[in-house]
């Protein structure tokens, strides 16, 4: 029963949740990235270099029989693709930290000791 209690509780800390959403949504990202390569990318911008190539899709680029550049091709661009999208996420996660670094901290409230003498020194003020 300890095993188990143990494993609930390091499942349910926040970082193995937070890791598990990451994974799960950078899994559909690659998904929306491949769908892009193929669909977007492909009919665009290579459609002249395959169809001199007689070729409908980049995955089907092979040379010397059985080396498919074209799927290596592919994962190169949906590797770039990746890497900008995350560049762009962590700058824009970095420029947030500076902002929230630089703004200037409220000042502490009194304490009721600073309560008590600003009450004083208010009171000594008054006297005639």
């Amino acid at each position: 029963m300890g095993m188990v209690s143990e494993f609930k509780a390091f499942a349910l800390k926040g970082n193995v949740v937070d890791l598990a959403i990451g994974v799960i949504i950078g899994a559909a990202f690659g998904k929306i990235v491949s769908s892009f390569i193929e669909d977007v990318i492909t009919p665009l911008l290579l459609k002249p270099a395959l169809e001199a190539a007689n070729l409908s899709r980049i995955e089907d680029l092979v040379i010397f029989g059985s080396v498919k550049y074209g799927m290596f091709l592919s994962a190169v661009i949906n590797f770039l693709i990746v890497a900008f999208v995350l560049f762009l996420v962590v700058k824009g996660i970095n420029a947030a930290r500076k902002k929230e670094a630089e703004a200037p901290a409220a000042p502490p409230a009194p304490t009721n000791e600073e309560k008590l003498l600003m009450e004083i020194r208010d009171a000594l003020k008054n006297r005639p």
